[in-house]
């Protein structure tokens, strides 16, 4: 292509002094220079200025158009679209280029149609998520260019168009061709991801390291060179997801499995491999380093800088997996991978004579080639060095040349791989596919670029014929989108010429082309390349696109639509062939691996391409297939491979000019892979090769430049005049008449229907005229602001001089003032001088007089005192003396008088001691003493009266003790015989010594007992002075303890002072990441939940109705339907869930883990049981061998026989209850199943639940009166068992030793009884205090054992302490007094719930007397008032009392869907207009309170649970609508309030008045449902957040960027092809910051109706706020139209209006202005100089919120819209960054849009009470009864 075939030149314009031109440059393609003068007509040369100042005299030639090109002005420089330049031709657009790569780091620039992305060999962050989410839905002009928006463009014109498409990638190899695929496809698994969970986006991608390992290489040009082309269709369905993929492939490069130049690797696949060799699977490989095959040391380097192979092969292996690619058939491929190493390392042995070769048996990379294949060695190794020669008679085995041998092992090796690369293109495609329909599909073609070498051989030859086909294909298109604007803008259509390039294409492909051509001499027996040339020769050396060389008889030249390229024939035969013996396939297929032998199955097509063609039924394409349908391909039979490639060729073609297409040509700026290092030379001719200089020039033919009447109005105004402006408003007019004006030529610009279109060079010259007109303003605007300047410099002078002027005389008027002030004060001086000296002699003599004075008047004061004092003392003296001796004399008188006393009182006390003695020893003491045993006595006699009576009415149930009675009758009477037989023989001696004995023992006993007492008091006191001393040292320690952490708090203080504050920021912080991390779960959560809602939904189409007694939290969240207080223990809480179900109960952590601690506790009781139960073993057995010893063996027995029959009644009671009750309830569990079947209402289980409950009960106290019963009567017949053995001793007659009267045997034997009952009750006495001092002991010794241990650990905690610093043992005590506090609270919740367990207990048995009560006092009332009712002989109306209203809503079971419907579903906001902000809130929670006052758990249960279902479907149904969202969110946050204002807890009440005190909970502590509430809070702030930001998001580019707030400010800038969308201010996508401040006035007024707190509202608007800023930023970095002075001006006037309008509605202090502070920031950046070093300096100090990468990012989009501004130099945003380089700012360019502040929902409560709603009748809740 002649660069000089645009308008653009110096022809078609005036030329004068100073105009900029491009004159040609060897080194540097093109070079500027400066006219030193005018150019004239008839000039032969130019006279230039170079950049260096050099002076060149630049001859041209008018006549034949050998003219310098024109410079654009520096406005232009740096465009996006390459077609908004002015002039366009190849120097203008290698210039733009280049600046925009070197100066602003853009790698990608538009051309028209075409994306060029420039290679910057450097990682770069603008991948990333963030990026993709900001280019997504967005237009293709609105941001900055980008593969992502080719990407977006795409699949935007699928969904709208319905219509397939393309995106053709290509370059050189180098230029990243495969990397801008890879993102493209990464752009639309993320914007289109699957729908389902086949995660088929995830596979897509993971396709892509699979096909790099297998198909890509290292060459001197590109270390990840794909050596393949490939096509991948990614299919979407009508919803426009991803479900499933198709990749073809083209043209394999087979030959580098075998050869490779220098400085170049084989396939990635081979090194990883053996870099993974070492690892235990791959030990049969026989693998070692890369070095020691052949095929892979071939090219010398076998590492890639910077690639880790193993890592690479990691990654491959785990592709495979995703793909679904079985481990044996990982295995097997790698096999077959290792097999092709061996194979080309096999030694052949050339025989003497040269024509045949062998290969040793003992080769052991032979031997490993079987072995992994699984073929025989024998067969190999013969048909390796031989080969059959078949004829019509016979059939020759012919040995082979060492060269022949070579060539078949490596054809057999390259076979091998394209075969095992072809299955695995298959087993990708199978990976890919779906069964779902597809819709529609985007193509991404990854091919190889326009090659040419210093030898070209078969595979270039290939390489660039494709791309003439695409070439041609990319010429229709852009000339078809050219007419196609000129036509809908109804601009007068011209023929342009472009370059058609079928002429070369036929040269290839038609008949008798070099392809034919080829395939014929290939059929030729012995064909060579050499013959093929010559027919080239003969046959087309009369083409325009073919030549030979004048040196080569063997080589022919094509001239392609890039350049001419020079193939070498040899080897194209060969190559074409692509020849493999047969033997040695038919071994392969003989293997014993089954993968081995699919390989090479006859119906195995050798090209991958064709593998993949099939014909799709959902796409509008006609894909036939790429080779027909025929026998098994023979040798004779088999498609070259240029035929096949040709074919598959065709097939592209087809598909691509069925869709429409979209290209990014990949450029390489440098040979060397320097990252931002631009080669002009490279460059220009990549930019030729790949069609963007065609592109231009097609542009450059017709009318590039192209302007809407709104920009070009906006643009170029300041030319038109202002009566223009007046007469009309018509923007297109005014136009018109403007460019008549201006351009005299009418044929340099059309008028189209929404555009203009201008010739090239038109805009510059606009440009220039704009350029003029303001430089004529700027100096008539200098030259007035010079003139005040030099005036207001002339008023300052003449200011200053009379000032001066002012000062001076005033100086002197004050020195003549100071001079008179001094001398007048020296005449006073003088005076008061003077005055002093005589006054100071007056006052000395005075003084002198004064002091004799006062010395006399003393000296006479003090001899008058001395007289007094000693009168004074004197009588003192005589006062005490008298007093002395009266008392000596009373004492006296006193002693005497006690004395006498004394002696007579002794002599009455012996007296009176006498007499009591005496009466002591009688015998009517003893029976006053044993009256009131003989009381007793009667009285236990009537009870035995009253339990015979109650025996038998009770026989029947004591049958089991009659045997025992039995047994005691007889040993009793045993007993009364031995007992009758003593009595005979000595009654009255026996008596008299079992009455001595027993006095003996008493006294013993009374002796012990005192030495016990003494014991227990003694050792009782040393415990408590040991334990006073203990508490004393531990007081000492604890005073010690305090002293010390007063002194390290007192030596930490000021260090922590400074540190205190950052801690506190850390930890709020981390509690604000901590909150965000828990709302995100929740957000996710309530995603996967609508997820789950979405997908039952599909599944069962039609509406479903849930089961009425379905609760969302049994199946939506974690939280238990039964309060944590009422599961006091294990009991309990089986019981509960016993009553529920198994299925309702659900799992809670907390009651499990009090369970567990439960556990451990009755593990803890059972062991102290079991001690004591040993204790009392112990103890029972020695009372049971002295009872045996004492003869009580008969009461023994019987208390053995009473407790083991209360045993055995007790536990078959128990079985018998157990039994009763698990009937019961399987009975109710069955009933309630059948009820949930038949879907009736759950009252009929209820009441089962409640009667069950009554019937425990009632069971229980009927069990306990018989107990009573049972031990009242065996006590009863023990009694009289006693009384029966007691009857002979009554008629024995005894005599007291010691008492001289008669007594009578009644009495003894009284008198012996209440000795014996004396004499136990002692023993019992002693035996307890014993036992409860031995536990008072050891319950001391307990606490002192804890105290130690408590010491020991506080001590090792102090000395640890004392050893970290202060602000660690600071952190130390807290964290101790922390987990203090936490066991404290622990063991008080578990007391509480104890309590609160015992509480409900009681208020169960409470409940159930007060029923009885009732019962029967509504039986007597009956009784009554039917004995009544005759008497009555009128009727009396009884007035019912009305009750104030209480608060509550009582409703009926049946009535709750009524009611959540009503109250949730169906409301609507504005029916509570008017009404009480969050009434819903309030009449839910009096309806909660009334089943709570009830004590209905399941009311409250399936209340709470639908309501919560009840919202959710409501939220579900209206997700866009903000009105609904936040109506419910205010809801939602005040029943939460109204739960915790009433819960009881005191930390919520501190607010509360007497009367809402009145309104809290009494029975249920809903503290789970509180969190559940909290949660779906969440839910819903997030969903409000959702709506708002999809109402504000469309506003925010067009108000806060381009909208012109400030009118005039801002200028247009030229574009080109991708025109802005919403450039258009009367378009439909044109918002103002009016618009924006509508909207939150309506989000603000809405929120503020509905009653939601302030805090909630500060929250929401601080979330917008950041929003607006982030979408508003990114927008920013993303666009280099916007980063200008004027638009940094129009963003502060924006920003301050927002800031006013949070002022206005007193929002300032939720934080909003600071989340707009990296915009604030950002604006400020673009209105600062951008020149020095304190600008520099000035820049990094107020930037704080913006990172590095955003401050470099703006520097390098900043774009000056006029002339006078000046761009930012490189330099100094290299010292920018080197002043920043110390920040640690995050990598990320973008801010999240996405990021949302954890929302908190501080507690709000209501100053209302619940008696004073009122409930509108607009509701329909009729049924609702007030309480």
């Amino acid at each position: 292509m002649d660069p000089r075939g645009s308008n653009s030149s110096m022809l078609h314009c005036k030329t004068w002094q100073y105009t900029r031109v491009w004159i040609p440059d060897p080194d540097e393609v093109w070079r500027s220079a400066e006219l030193t003068k005018d150019y004239k007509d008839g000039d032969e040369s130019l006279q230039l200025r170079l950049e260096d100042d050099t002076i060149l005299d630049y001859p041209i030639d008018v006549q034949n158009n050998q003219v310098p090109f024109l410079r654009n002005p520096d406005i232009l420089v740096g465009e996006n679209d390459l077609t908004a330049l002015s002039h366009l031709h190849e120097p203008a657009v290698l210039h733009n280029l280049k600046v925009r790569f070197l100066e602003s780091n853009h790698i990608y620039t538009y051309c028209g149609i075409v994306l060029v992305a420039i290679n910057p060999y450097e990682q770069l962050p603008i991948y990333g998520q963030d990026v993709i989410y900001a280019y997504s839905g967005q237009n293709m002009g609105d941001m900055d260019p980008h593969i992502f928006a080719v990407a977006e463009e795409a699949y935007k014109q699928m969904a709208r168009d319905e219509k397939n498409q393309s995106i053709i990638v290509s370059g050189e190899s180098g230029a990243g061709k495969t990397v801008s695929a890879k993102y493209a496809m990464r752009y639309f698994a993320t914007v289109g991801g699957s729908a389902s969970d086949t995660n088929i986006e995830e596979k897509v991608l993971a396709s892509s390291p699979i096909m790099e390992a297998i198909g890509n290489a290292k060459t001197t040009r590109n270390d990840n060179s794909s050596r393949f082309g490939k096509y991948i269709e990614i299919g979407f369905d009508k919803k426009y997801h991803i479900i499933g993929a198709n990749m073809r492939t083209y043209l394999l490069e087979k030959s580098r499995v075998v050869f490779q130049a220098d400085d170049e690797r084989n396939y990635h696949i081979f090194y990883q491999l053996c870099a993974a060799a070492s690892l235990p699977e791959f030990k049969e490989l026989a693998l070692t380093c890369a070095e020691d095959f052949f095929y892979t040391a071939h090219g010398g380097n076998t590492t890639i800088e910077g690639v880790d192979d193993a890592e690479d092969f990691e990654k491959t292996r785990q592709a495979l997996t995703l793909l679904g690619v079985r481990e044996s058939h990982q295995i097997s491929i790698f096999k077959i991978i290792a097999s092709i190493l061996h194979l080309g390392s096999v030694e052949i042995q050339a025989e003497r004579d040269g024509d045949s070769c062998s290969i040793s048996p003992q080769d052991e990379h032979l031997s490993n080639f079987c072995r992994l294949l699984g073929i025989e060695h024998s067969q190999m190794e013969h048909w390796l060095c031989h080969r059959k020669l078949v004829t019509t008679s016979e059939t020759y085995v012919k040995t082979m040349s060492l060269q022949q041998v070579v060539n078949a092992r490596n054809a057999l090796a390259k076979h091998i791989y394209a075969q095992l690369f072809s299955w695995i293109v298959e087993h990708i495609n199978k990976a890919l596919q779906t069964s779902l329909k597809q819709h529609s599909f985007i193509g991404v073609l990854d091919i190889y670029g326009f090659e040419t070498f210093e030898i070209n051989s078969f595979e270039q030859f290939c390489i660039n014929y494709a791309n003439e086909k695409l070439q041609q294909q990319f010429n229709s298109h852009v000339f078809k989108l050219e007419q196609e604007e000129y036509m809908k803008e109804q601009i007068p259509w011209t023929l342009i010429d472009f370059y058609d390039n079928q002429p070369c294409i036929d040269l290839i492909e038609a008949k008798l082309g070099i392809l034919d051509l080829l395939d014929e001499e290939c059929k030729v027996p012995k064909g060579t390349d050499q013959n093929w040339a010559q027919k080239l020769y003969e046959r087309h050396s009369n083409s325009q696109h073919f030549q030979k060389p004048r040196m080569s008889n063997t080589a022919f030249i094509v001239i392609h639509f890039a350049d001419k390229v020079e193939y070498l024939s040899d080897g194209f035969l060969e190559k074409n062939r692509d020849t493999v013996y047969e033997e040695q396939i038919n071994i392969l297929k003989a293997s014993k691996f089954p993968l081995v032998a699919d390989l090479f199955r006859d119906d195995k097509d050798s090209v991958p391409a064709t593998n993949t063609a099939k014909s799709r039924s959902s796409s509008k394409i006609n894909v036939r297939s790429s080779r027909p349908l025929m026998k098994a391909p023979n040798k004779e039979h088999k498609k070259s491979v240029g035929y096949q490639f040709r074919t598959s060729l065709n097939l592209l073609m087809e598909t691509l000019n069925a869709t429409t297409p979209h290209y990014v040509r990949c450029i390489k700026p440098n040979d060397e892979k320097l990252p931002f290092h631009f080669d002009p030379k490279r460059a220009v001719q990549q930019l030729r090769a790949c069609g963007v200089l065609e592109t231009i020039r097609i542009s450059a033919a017709g009318y590039p430049s192209r302007w809407t009447y709104h920009d070009f109005f906006n643009r170029y105004r300041v030319l038109m005049k202002k009566r223009e402006l007046a007469n009309t408003t018509d923007k297109k007019n005014i136009c018109k008449s403007v460019l008549e004006s201006l351009i005299k030529d009418p044929d340099k610009f059309q008028f189209g229907r929404t555009k203009i279109f201008f010739r090239a060079g038109q805009v510059a010259y606009l440009e220039k005229l704009r350029a003029d007109k303001f430089r004529e303003a700027t100096i008539m605007i200098q030259k007035t602001v010079r003139g005040w300047l030099q005036r207001v410099k002339y008023r300052r002078l003449r200011a200053a001089t009379l000032t001066l002027q002012r000062f001076c005389r005033g100086y002197l008027a004050r020195r003549l003032t100071e001079h008179l002030r001094r001398t007048r004060a020296a005449i006073v001086f003088q005076k008061q001088y003077r005055m002093l000296k005589a006054r100071r002699a007056y006052c000395r003599v005075r003084r002198a007089a004064v002091i004799i004075q006062s010395y006399t008047r003393a000296m006479c004061v003090r001899r008058s005192y001395r007289q007094v004092l000693t009168e004074h003392k004197a009588t003192i003296i005589q006062k005490y003396a008298r007093g002395w001796m009266a008392r000596r004399h009373f004492q006296r008188q006193r002693d005497a008088a006690i004395v006498i006393q004394c002696a007579f009182r002794r002599l009455k006390a012996r007296q009176a001691l006498k007499a009591l003695k005496i009466e002591a020893r009688s015998a009517e003491h003893l029976k006053r003493l044993n009256v009131g045993m003989e009381n007793k006595v009667v009285q236990l006699q009537r009870k035995i009266d009253d339990q015979n009576k109650e025996f038998k009415t009770l026989s029947e149930q004591l049958s089991a003790v009659t045997s025992t009675h039995a047994m005691e009758v007889e040993k009793l009477k045993k007993e009364l015989a031995r007992y009758q037989q003593n009595q005979e023989a000595d009654p009255s001696l026996q008596l008299q010594e079992e009455v001595q004995s027993l006095r003996t023992e008493l006294q013993k006993a009374h002796s012990e007992r005192r030495v016990l007492e003494d014991t227990h008091n003694r050792e009782n006191g040393e415990l408590r002075k040991r334990v006073a001393d203990l508490e004393h040292e531990n007081a000492l320690l604890k005073d010690e303890k305090e002293h010390l952490n007063n002194q390290i708090l007192r030596q930490s203080k000021a260090e922590s002072s400074q540190s205190s504050v950052e801690e506190n920021l850390l930890i709020k912080k981390e509690l604000e990441e901590e909150r965000s991390r828990y709302q995100n779960l929740v957000k996710e959560y309530s995603q996967l939940e609508q997820r789950y809602e979405n997908l039952r939904d599909e599944q069962t189409p039609g509406h479903r109705k849930n089961p009425s007694n379905q609760s969302s939290l049994e199946s939506d969240s974690n939280y238990p339907s039964i309060s944590t207080s009422e599961i006091g223990d294990t009991e309990d809480a089986l019981q509960q869930v016993e009553e529920i179900g198994i299925e309702k109960a659900a799992m809670d952590m907390t009651v499990f883990l009090k369970l567990q601690k439960r556990v451990r506790e009755l593990e803890q009781e059972r062991k102290k049981l079991q001690v004591q139960l040993e204790k009392e073993q112990q103890d029972s057995k020695k009372v049971q061998v002295e009872q045996q010893n004492n003869g009580l063996d008969v009461d023994q027995d019987a208390d053995i026989a009473y407790n083991s029959l209360k045993r055995q009644e007790l536990e078959s009671e128990n079985k018998k209850l157990k039994n009763d009750l698990n009937e019961l309830r399987k009975a109710v569990a069955d009933q309630a199943m059948q009820d949930n079947s038949t879907h009736s209402s759950p009252d009929s289980y209820s009441l089962l639940l409640n009667q069950l409950k009554l019937a425990n009960e009632e069971l229980e106290v009927r069990k306990e009166e018989v107990l009573i019963l049972r031990t009242q009567i065996m006590n009863a017949d023990q009694r009289r068992l006693s009384g029966k053995n007691m009857e002979p001793n009554i008629n024995a007659r005894t005599s007291w030793p010691n008492s001289e009267k008669h007594v009578d045997q009644e009495d003894a034997i009284e008198a012996y009884h209440g000795v014996c009952q004396t004499n136990r009750l002692l023993e019992a006495q002693l035996q307890a205090q014993n036992l409860k001092h031995e536990e008072e002991v050891e319950h001391l010794k307990a606490q002192v054992e804890a105290m130690k241990e408590e010491m020991d650990k506080q001590q090792q905690t102090f000395c640890q302490t004392l050893l970290l610093s202060p602000e660690a043992q600071v952190e130390f005590g807290v964290q101790q007094e922390i987990s203090r506090l936490t066991n404290e609270n622990l063991d008080f919740k578990e007391l509480v719930e104890k309590l609160e367990k015992n509480e409900k207990k009681l208020k169960k048995q409470l409940k159930i007397y007060m029923k009885k009560v009732q019962d029967l006092e509504a039986a007597q009332a009956l009784a009554q008032s039917d004995r009544r009712h005759h008497e009555l002989t009128r009727q009396v109306t009884v007035q019912r009392k009305e009750k104030d209203f209480q608060g509550m809503l009582e409703y009926h079971k049946e009535d709750e869907a009524l009611l959540i419907r009503n109250l949730v579903t169906d409301l609507k906001p504005q029916m509570l207009s008017g009404t009480v902000p969050c009434l819903p809130a309030y009449i839910l929670y009096m309806c909660i309170r009334h089943a709570d006052y009830t004590n209905d758990d399941l009311k409250v249960h399936s209340l709470l649970s639908s309501t919560i279902n009840g919202i959710k479907k409501v939220l579900k149904k209206h997700n866009e609508d903000f009105e609904m969202t936040s109506f419910w969110l205010s809801n939602t946050c005040r029943l939460l309030h109204c739960l915790k204002q009433y819960s009881g807890d005191e930390g919520f009440m501190t607010q509360n008045t007497a009367k809402q005190n009145e309104h809290c909970l009494k029975n249920f502590d809903l503290t789970e449902y509180r969190q559940v509430l909290s949660d779906l809070s969440i839910q819903i702030y997030q969903q409000l957040i959702k709506i708002a930001e999809g109402l504000l998001q469309p506003m925010i580019v067009s108000a806060m960027l381009e909208n012109e707030s400030i009118q005039g400010l801002s200028g247009v800038r030229p574009t080109g092809y991708r025109k802005r969308s919403s450039s258009m201010v009367d378009g439909e996508n044109s918002y103002c910051l009016e618009a924006i401040i509508r909207q939150m006035n309506f989000f603000h007024t809405v929120l503020c109706d509905q009653g939601l707190d302030p805090e909630i509202i500060l929250q929401v608007f601080k979330q917008l706020f950041y929003m607006i800023n982030a979408v508003t930023l990114n927008n920013l970095l993303l666009r280099k139209d916007a980063c200008s002075w004027s638009t940094g001006m129009q963003l502060r006037y924006n920003i301050s209006q927002l800031e006013e309008w949070l002022r206005g509605k007193n929002l300032q202090q939720s934080g909003a202005v600071q989340t707009m502070e990296p915009l604030i920031q950002a604006a400020q950046l673009l209105q600062l100089k951008k020149k020095t070093q304190e600008d520099a300096e000035a820049i990094c100090s107020l930037c704080t919120s913006l990172s590095t990468q955003q401050i470099v990012k703006i520097l390098n989009l900043y774009t000056p819209l006029n002339e006078f501004e000046e761009r930012v130099t490189v330099s100094f945003i290299r010292t920018i960054q080197a002043q920043l380089q110390e920040r640690s700012d995050p990598q990320q360019l973008l801010l999240d849009s996405k990021h949302m502040f954890p929302v908190l929902f501080p507690f709000n409560p209501s100053a209302l009470t619940m008696d004073s709603i009122h409930i509108p009748a607009c509701l329909n809740l009729e049924f609702l009864n007030e309480v």
